[in-house]
């Protein structure tokens, strides 16, 4: 059976939110490094969350050329929805693995970072 985040996320826009929750505000650059992701796939993301007024941009005020990301207070709402389904997706995933190899996955993932 198919499991998808809820309320329409795709994966690379629930990645998004995600960070932003856990972070805070960041600039777009950052947050495309962080989510593994291109700076036209990240800009694209935050386009389209923005439009659903789940994110927001504005410029650095100490430099101009730098884009801020941050959650709207939907988004965050959001967020918290999103999460309990997110977690019971991630451990279906994993169920076929032992504990140990889930540790060991966690600790290859972390190194590919």
């Amino acid at each position: 059976m198919f499991q998808t985040i809820p309320e329409g996320l795709t994966t690379t826009q629930f990645a998004t939110i995600a960070r932003l929750y856990e972070l805070g505000s960041c600039s777009q650059n950052r947050l495309g490094r962080l989510t593994s992701m291109d700076a036209a796939t990240i800009k694209g993301v935050i386009a389209r969350l923005a439009k659903r007024d789940l994110a927001q941009t504005w410029t650095d005020p100490e430099d101009s050329r730098r884009l801020l990301v941050g959650l709207t207070d939907e988004g965050r709402a959001l967020a918290e929805r999103a999460f309990p389904k997110a977690f019971e997706i991630t451990d279906k995933t994993l169920e076929p693995l032992s504990e140990r190899e889930r540790e060991v996955l966690m600790e290859l993932l972390v190194r590919l970072r």
